[in-house]
């Protein structure tokens, strides 16, 4: 709790074939020994990752990769690692051996452009010769920067440092809001945080956290409370809430007992707003009135927490999504950075509000659902879904709720072929992709975080 988490830290990965010199360049840029240094090649076999801050970004995550010019079965394998790192980074460093541009260098150039990541070229080791003019020439014709280095004498450093300032995406320096905007200074929001078997000891899971930090830095006031002390503490109020957040598990209880005048969501919901394209999400929820009993249905988590008996992703959301349809599905979870290139075989994807994720990395799995037809709902939207209650908890945001309405009420050929979800909201979301027995909920907590 004492330090940045690492979906609110900009992600910088490193690239290029193996023995260029990354490790090299990682223990440069961050002063201390975080990769093996050898002149064997291929010493990185699995990304290493190191948090520190880089003023005046703040809070960075670097990643250093294995080389992708890696070899045999396990090279195979590193190289697959490497390429699920493109999903997570925020700007690439690609590394060169100064006059060496192969190939290899060519394809992360041309997959990170087409990620329209920001990319940075070192050319590194420029002691031994000077990389080639010709390159030079062709990345200042494309707009792509570079700098010169000699890692292993810390030269160039501070060029790569500004150059990673001036390259930082405009949505890391200037995030969407989580809940400030729906709060005016002044005002309160009433969150309710219940306390179960899965809340971590001595302290709020991590959605809670940010947005009670959120509510502060917007000049407003928050009252946290169990979902049982909702209705006195609503009712000692001397004027109603700004808003009231609720974990999605607690929905039924809290809708219940705050008045339809006064704004309900949830955290869940607030995460999938700040992390990805809500309007995209909430028209994906509607897809759950076409699920037919026996379908695929993936569960995705951010985090890798250890499951309880009764947990939301394993156990909870199957139960209810069942129930809704009125047969089994066939559900399948996946954890941590563990996703499916091919999502056609699935008919819904549920993801957590993914608080454990980079925004880049969750707006490169909704356009991985888009490009797959497979809509890709949320924890919170599809409970919300479950108990009738999406359209109260998507009233504070109301692009959202018009696609998510816009999805129910027009007629189904306009919204999918052959049973495949295809999007007829947010004409710009591919836009903002590349720059998601018993019925009634038991509380025990929204896990969307590190609990």
């Amino acid at each position: 709790m004492q330090h940045t988490p690492k979906g609110l830290r900009l992600h910088i990965g490193l690239f290029g074939r193996r023995n260029v010199g990354k490790s090299s360049l990682l223990n440069a840029i961050t002063r201390q020994e975080v990769s093996i240094v050898s002149e064997t090649p291929g010493t990185t076999t699995d990304p290493v990752e190191k948090p520190m801050e880089l003023l005046p970004l703040g809070p960075v995550l670097w990643i250093d990769t294995a080389g992708l010019d890696d070899e045999g079965l396990l090279g195979q394998k590193r190289i697959e690692k490497t390429r699920r790192i493109l999903d997570r980074i925020d700007v690439g460093l690609l590394v060169v051996e100064s006059d060496r541009w192969t190939p290899w260098e060519e394809e992360i150039l041309q997959e990170l452009q087409r990620r329209r990541r920001p990319v940075l070229v070192v050319f590194n080791k420029v002691d031994r010769s000077p990389p080639s003019a010709q390159v030079q020439r062709r990345l200042r014709e494309e707009g792509v920067p570079f700098v010169e280095t000699i890692a292993s004498q810390g030269q160039g450093i501070l060029e790569v440092r500004e150059a990673l300032i001036r390259m930082a995406p405009e949505d890391f320096l200037h995030p969407p809001p989580l809940v400030a905007d729906l709060t005016p200074p002044g005002e309160l929001a009433v969150l309710v945080t219940p306390i179960d078997l899965e809340a971590p000891k001595g302290r709020l899971i991590l959605p809670q956290v940010q947005v009670i930090r959120d509510v502060l830095d917007g000049e407003a006031y928050c009252l946290v409370v169990k979902e049982r002390d909702l209705p006195q503490a609503l009712h000692r109020l001397n004027r109603p809430p700004a808003l009231v957040v609720t974990d999605s598990q607690a929905l039924e209880h809290v809708a219940a007992s705050t008045p339809e005048s006064v704004p309900l969501t949830t955290f869940s919901i607030l995460m999938a707003r700040q992390k990805g394209d809500l309007p995209l999400l909430a028209a994906a929820t509607a897809a759950i009135d076409r699920l037919r009993p026996g379908d695929r249905v993936l569960v995705a988590e951010a985090c890798s927490h250890h499951p309880i008996g009764d947990d939301i992703g394993r156990v909870k959301i199957p139960r209810w999504l069942s129930q809704y349809v009125g047969g089994p599905l066939h559900f399948q979870t996946v954890q941590g950075h563990d996703f499916p290139a091919d999502l056609s075989p699935y008919r819904l994807v549920v993801h957590c509000g993914a608080c454990m994720f980079t925004r880049r990395e969750m707006l490169t799995r909704l356009l991985r659902g888009q490009q797959s037809g497979t809509p890709i709902s949320n924890y919170g939207m599809t409970i919300a879904h479950c108990l009738g209650l999406a359209d109260r908890v998507l009233r504070p945001f109301p692009e959202a709720l018009a696609a998510y309405n816009s999805q129910r009420q027009s007629p189904p050929a306009s919204r999918h072929r052959a049973g495949r979800f295809v999007s007829s909201v947010s004409p710009n979301a591919p836009d903002r992709l590349n720059h998601a027995e018993d019925v009634s909920p038991s509380v025990s907590g929204d896990y969307d975080g590190s609990r």
